[in-house]
């Protein structure tokens, strides 16, 4: 097969390797910032329900309340299977305008709700924008980021959604600090409502983004690729962008006269939605959406108020957002050093020893220590998911599969992971009633010990490879599994 990426024009001259090789400039970052703006919206979006959620008017059943906490994650789960086929035919750019449009619209409709019903398809609404964006974001970083710097870029996806989960515990505990007596009136509808506000930034600045190169030259768009090519900083002429996308048609042709969903590409697919189940059962959604309602109790000083109680499980659920933020960090800096296999696999090492820690604090302690312990426990837990574990699926969803089809098989993944975390989270109250906060831990333990297992047999490694390449190590690996076979 002929490496896209490789491939050298007439002129000599190869384009997507050259791009490929750049030394990313600040244009790149704010990109790659740009796009995962979704991802600020996606972690605000799904934590701030925590928050408001004991203040709410209105009356809800325990399903429609479970349904309340993931309802977004459902939504998110069609939003991202109706984006893929969507993003490969119109653009990933048309598709992150139109995400943040959703997000906004879904913002304030929760914040102006008049019942229930209005509100659970509001939050319905904003899980079709969460689920769309996660799809594409990625993906569309991947087609202009340097191989050597692709992981950090597309990392910035988890750390923008660390970002928005923080903030939006700090604003819930603004607000409620600030107006403690309108909790159950204008407070909750503010906490959910605020989040119209960087969604509409988003749709400005989005609409002034470039299209992926790699998109426009599948699609024949030559002048506007050599328009994007020169805002990354290369001076690409029409014709080169012709010839180059020549080489680029000629590799996806070959691959569609096999089909496009290749024994590669499949492959790749299931490595990705199993490692996307294996991020969402694993439990680290738990402390976050659950988080105020589990720990407000833990910090709340012996008062006995609804108001005290909640803004007590939202001040320790904010400093547990300060650590995922701040954690992740060190995800940015090592996912290209390090490499995606060996980090995933401390990451779920560091997850399955932590939270069996806090759940030693749950179960044999109380007071203080009970309290240290289970902060202990779930900071670390929540450290080590951040650095090996949280990033690297959505890095890997964006990089191993070929540029025709990386929107569906990218959206099938997002999909995945967000039908896995509303399982998880519309299961969790039942599951903690029936054997206890503690006992879960450790099944999530368990858990992530199967994770290390299957990262350590499944999933290669493709540090330091082009997207291309990437495409072709599981190309390589179906081949042999086949000729084995």
């Amino acid at each position: 097969m002929v490496s896209e990426a490789k491939a050298a024009q007439p002129s000599g001259r190869s384009v997507l390797e050259e791009l490929d090789s750049r030394i990313p400039t600040g244009f790149y970052w704010y990109l790659a910032v740009l796009a995962c703006i979704g991802g600020f919206l996606f972690g605000y979006d799904t934590s701030n329900i925590g928050s408001a959620l004991g203040f709410i008017p209105y009356h809800l059943s325990s399903f429609a309340t479970g349904y309340l906490v993931a309802g977004a994650s459902l939504g998110a789960a069609a939003g991202a299977l109706i984006a893929g086929p969507l993003t490969d035919r119109f653009g990933r750019k048309s598709l992150l305008v139109t995400d943040a449009a959703i997000y906004a619209i879904g913002a304030i409709l929760s914040a102006v709700t008049i019942n229930a019903v209005m509100l659970l398809a509001s939050r319905t609404l904003i899980g079709l924008a969460i689920g769309a964006d996660s799809a594409i974001a990625t993906s569309y970083i991947a087609e202009f980021a340097p191989r050597s710097r692709r992981g950090q870029l597309s990392i910035i996806q988890q750390w923008m959604i660390t970002v928005g989960i923080l903030v939006s515990y700090l604003v819930a505990l603004l607000i409620l600090k600030v107006a403690p007596g309108s909790a159950g009136g204008l407070d909750w509808r503010l906490i959910l409502g605020i989040g119209a506000i960087p969604a509409l930034v988003a749709v400005a600045l989005r609409a002034r983004m470039p299209e992926s190169p790699r998109w426009l030259m599948l699609n024949g768009r030559y002048a506007d690729t050599a328009k994007a090519f020169g805002l990354l900083g290369m001076e690409v002429s029409e014709e080169e962008a012709r010839q180059a996308a020549e080489e680029l048609a000629q590799v996806e042709q070959a691959r569609r006269r096999k089909t496009a969903w290749t024994a590669g590409v499949r492959r790749a697919l299931i490595v990705v939605c199993v490692f996307f189940i294996f991020q969402q059962i694993s439990g680290i959604n738990v402390p976050f959406y659950y988080g105020p309602t589990l720990l407000g109790s833990y910090f709340s000083g012996g008062t006995s108020t609804a108001v005290s109680t909640a803004t007590a499980g939202v001040e320790v659920t904010s400093i547990l957002g300060a650590v995922n933020v701040i954690a992740t960090y060190f995800a940015f800096r090592w996912i290209d050093k390090v490499g995606r296999r060996p980090l995933a696999m401390w990451g779920y090492a560091g997850m399955a020893v932590f939270i069996l820690v806090a759940a030693a604090g749950v179960g044999f302690l109380t007071g203080v220590p009970k309290t240290v312990l289970v902060m202990v426990g779930f900071s670390f837990f929540i450290t080590s998911f951040a650095i090996g574990v949280g990033g690297t699926g959505w890095l890997i969803q964006g990089e191993v599969f070929p540029t025709a089809v990386r929107g569906r098989a990218a959206a099938i993944g997002a999909s995945i992971d967000w039908i896995a975390n509303f399982a998880l989270i519309e299961v969790f109250p039942a599951w903690h009633n029936a054997i206890g906060l503690g006992w879960v831990m450790v099944c999530f333990a368990v858990i992530t010990v199967l994770a290390i297992g299957f990262v350590y047999r499944w999933l290669p490694e493709t540090k330091g490879l082009s997207v291309e390449e990437a495409v072709s190590v599981f190309e390589r690996q179906a081949g042999a599994k086949q000729t084995a076979a």
